[in-house]
């Protein structure tokens, strides 16, 4: 992927993650609504199910039932707070740090004994997200 589509790519989601979870917090009425495809067609939820609540939960202030939520909410959380400004630096700067760590990182999930144990811990997430009943 290409510098500016990754960059547009995480700007456009980041966007959309704060629209989201601000309707959320201030808009909706019910939590009840998924958007989770798997959990509205298939009736189980996914590895990722409860990551919008744990978000949620994460900027109301609620560290514990956040990480008992979903422990994916720590690392939306922490991309939606620090990815686009990082993204916006280099822009401005003219740099391409982020698109640097971006490709590094990729490298170095690619490899099979980094890999493997963070499918593990994917599965597990979705284990325990099906016997907690999300």
């Amino acid at each position: 992927m290409s510098k500016n589509k990754l960059y547009l790519f995480i700007l456009i989601a980041c966007t959309s993650g704060y629209i989201y979870l601000l309707y959320n917090l201030y808009y909706s009425k019910s939590n009840q609504f998924s958007v989770c495809m798997i959990k509205n067609f298939a009736g189980f939820p996914c590895p990722s199910c409860g990551t919008s609540r744990a978000v949620q939960l994460l900027f109301k202030g609620d560290f514990t039932a956040s990480i008992l939520t979903n422990p994916f909410g720590i690392i939306v959380s922490s991309s939606m707070l620090f990815l686009p400004i990082w993204i916006v630096f280099d822009v401005l700067l003219k740099k391409q740090s982020f698109y640097t760590f971006y490709n590094k990182i990729e490298s170095i999930l690619k490899q099979k004994y980094i890999a493997i144990p963070l499918i593990i811990l994917v599965v597990l997430n979705w284990m325990w997200n099906i016997n907690k009943g999300l």
